[in-house]
């Protein structure tokens, strides 16, 4: 079964790409804008669901499952990947109660600019 000739299933799978497109280009806002180094580990882990979430969508377009190894092995470093960063951020420890990490470098290096000078 290929993507043209599937019917119902082929727009099923074109709109979910469209919603997965869609997810991503909101992932990458929330990854760049931060502001904390939580909400950017869960962009990740987010990010990496959703390749699966491709992988899965090529599976059920093209009928090959070859690829769903692919996506077994992506979730598996996908977890990993969120384990480390989450040990990463408890010992960081004050991050998560001020909500931010950019405030804190920024208060760190000699000052801000945001005062008349």
């Amino acid at each position: 079964m290929t993507f043209e000739a599937a019917g119902i299933l082929g727009v099923a799978v074109a709109v979910a790409s469209v919603l997965i497109v869609a997810a991503l280009v909101l992932i990458f806002v929330r990854l760049v804008r931060g502001p904390s180094l939580a909400d950017r580990v869960v962009a990740l882990d987010l990010l990496a669901i959703l390749a699966m979430g491709f992988v899965a969508l090529r599976v059920i377009a093209t009928n090959n499952p070859v690829f769903l190894e692919i996506a077994i092995a992506l979730g598996l470093v996908a977890f990993l990947a969120t384990v480390f960063f989450a040990r990463l951020i408890e010992r960081r420890g004050g991050e998560l109660r001020h909500g931010s990490d950019v405030a804190e470098v920024r208060g760190t290096e000699g000052g801000r600019h945001d005062h008349g000078g």
